[in-house]
């Protein structure tokens, strides 16, 4: 039976000799909601775990694409409208209803309308619609409450990172959030907008140590002439695995960082790769160690308060890493399948169903991912976790949110991706075995989301989460198929049971 305690907001542990650093933020959140996939901790979901006192989050990602298909299906309950009608932007609100919204919605087999790929010199349009989309997410998270809300960005995704902050600190964002890299330059971007002044980071390029920098940059005052919004500069979290990469962001960051969320490697999503060289499981999926466990002695002494993640979402894992010094937790899959969430309805039955009868499973994947990263995937029917399912599936890149940038023969930028067609891939540079294996994350965690493409093969889904997954029946009470994010809150800060 599942304990029944009232929800209590617990002091934040301190380990700093009673005195507060610069920076540290005053609202500590006991529970961090994750931001995982695209839409899948969508406003729905960081709406309810704010206003139960705890961080909700949005995933920044693809979410431009996001918006522009909600508008595609007909915005039913004309919420993308009522938050785009708040954009202190009109003109560019009002260009974006009128290239995406289709009164009534598309017909179901018509193919939604193209976006833009992101790149070194992204179209005003593509910037106009990623502002607005993370203005859109993050305004409906925190509409009507006072609780506060995170957006989660990955530094893989760099050439949407400036406008989507933007986006998303226009809406009035309490806390950034990346990881998948190394964003030491992320600080100072905060810093630059809240100045209303232009930013700019420069973008990771393949095989270009000797190579020119591609700096990319986003100038508020594109979007419109006259005075800018002013804005607050958001707490930022830095999501890492190591105590030296954390000391890094901390020294070297280009401004102020607020803290880090360590996550180790059963998280779902993207897991950083194991320290030293890569060796996998005679299952295939790879072996961590003991060099992979972070030195949370390291973390304490840099004064920053900091969340563990991966496996905490229970009372006794949360009393746990208070005790070791961590002011919470971050909690993703629990929340990645409850009613809130953005997964299909389907699907999060699927899984809760699983789950129960103990078949749920999670293969760490060292290919899945067309950025090299292992990447935790959900064994389910119907997936692309299933090779029948991989191989129906007709290889495209049309997103190209992971794309790559590379160096061409001549000098300037190209970008490829390794889950795009093979020959494609290999005429820009690549090798055909880089491609193996590789899965289309975009399409596919858009179709997990009910956003997939209409093409003649089909989009799939592909599900992702931490191996938490076989255990999210805890939440769901006696005769009940499904559970809320109050549910998942209620019971990590139940108490600890007594022995």
């Amino acid at each position: 039976m599942r304990p029944q305690a009232v929800l209590i907001l617990l002091p934040p542990a301190c380990h700093h000799g009673g005195r507060i650093p610069l920076g540290f933020p005053m609202f500590q959140p006991i529970i961090i909601q994750g931001g995982m996939g695209v839409a899948t901790s969508g406003w729905r979901l960081a709406r309810a775990v704010s206003q139960l006192g705890q961080l909700g989050v949005v995933s920044g990602t693809l979410l431009a694409v996001v918006l522009a298909r909600r508008l595609q299906e007909g915005d039913p309950n004309g919420l993308m409208r009522h938050a785009l009608a708040h954009l202190p932007f009109s003109q560019v609100a009002e260009r974006v209803i009128d290239t995406y919204y289709v009164e009534g919605g598309k017909p179901v087999d018509a193919p939604y309308r193209p976006v833009s790929m992101p790149g070194q010199f992204p179209s005003q349009a593509l910037t106009e619609l990623t502002v607005a989309a993370n203005f859109t997410e993050v305004f409906l998270a925190k509409e009507g409450h006072q609780g506060r809300v995170g957006i989660n960005l990955l530094e893989k995704i760099q050439a949407a990172s400036l406008a989507s902050i933007y986006g998303a600190m226009l809406a009035g964002v309490d806390y950034v959030l990346m990881g998948a890299g190394i964003p030491r330059s992320i600080p100072g971007v905060l810093d630059r907008f809240a100045e209303g002044k232009a930013a700019e980071l420069k973008l990771d390029v393949e095989d270009n140590a000797a190579g020119p920098e591609a700096p990319m940059s986003f100038d508020p005052s594109t979007l419109q002439a006259g005075p800018l919004p002013t804005l607050t500069r958001p707490q930022f979290l830095a999501i890492v695995s190591s105590a030296a990469l954390a000391t890094t962001l901390a020294k070297k960051s280009n401004g102020r960082v607020d803290g880090f969320i360590i996550e180790g490697d059963i998280a779902g999503g993207h897991n950083a790769p194991p320290r030293g060289p890569m060796q996998l499981t005679p299952a295939g999926e790879p072996i961590y160690g003991p060099r992979d466990v972070p030195e949370l002695a390291k973390f304490r002494d840099l004064g920053l308060p900091f969340w563990l993640a991966g496996g905490y979402a229970t009372p006794e894992k949360l009393a746990e890493a208070r005790q070791l010094g961590a002011a919470g937790v971050q909690v993703g899959t629990p929340f990645a399948f409850c009613e809130e969430s953005g997964i299909t309805d389907d699907l999060k039955r699927q899984a809760c169903q699983m789950s129960l009868d103990g078949t749920a499973h999670v293969f760490t994947d060292p290919c899945a991912s067309p950025t090299g990263f292992p990447f935790k995937v959900m064994r389910m029917p119907g997936s692309l976790s299933e090779p029948g399912i991989y191989t129906q599936r007709q290889r495209v890149c049309d997103l190209g949110y992971l794309r790559q940038s590379y160096r061409r023969p001549d000098g300037t930028l190209g970008y490829r991706c390794a889950a795009e067609p093979v020959d494609e891939f290999v005429r820009k540079g690549g090798t055909a075995d880089g491609t193996d294996k590789r899965q289309c994350l975009c399409n596919g965690l858009l179709a997990t989301v009910g956003l997939g493409q209409a093409r003649p093969t089909g989009e799939f889904p592909i599900v992702t989460a931490g191996n938490d997954v076989a255990n999210i029946s805890r939440y769901i009470a006696p005769g009940a198929t499904s559970y809320t994010a109050a549910d998942v809150i209620r019971y990590i800060l139940s108490p600890v049971a007594q022995a």
